[in-house]
């Protein structure tokens, strides 16, 4: 069973930062490519961030030049690290397989002005 595991969020003032984790588990990881998506209060899913199988990298213009997607093989775990979050960062962020939807709980990030 696909099992996806978020982690790292929480309050952070305007400017900070936060480095968000994404335990995979009941897949083979190293082949899929991955996504970091977010929903804000009362809108919905926003694609933020993708990584390929290969490395290559995708962002949002929302999010490019503040926040960095990677993952660890090895730990069968994507990253994304957020800089200079602003308020409109708050969202719940999710992560997922590429072109499937989330399945975890998401992580709660909160920015405030």
């Amino acid at each position: 069973e696909v099992q996806l595991a978020e982690s790292g969020g929480g309050l952070v003032q305007a400017g900070g930062s936060l480095k968000l984790s994404c335990a995979a588990s009941g897949f083979n990881f190293k082949v899929f490519d991955m996504t970091w998506a977010r929903r804000a209060p009362g809108k919905g899913l926003e694609w933020v961030s993708d990584i390929s199988r290969n490395g290559e990298l995708r962002y949002a213009d929302s999010v490019k030049g503040r926040f960095t997607i990677s993952r660890d093989n090895a730990k069968d775990t994507v990253y994304l690290q957020m800089n200079h979050l602003k308020p409109e960062d708050t969202a719940v962020y999710y992560c997922s397989i590429r072109g499937n939807p989330p399945r975890g709980q998401g992580t709660q990030v909160t920015v405030s002005s």
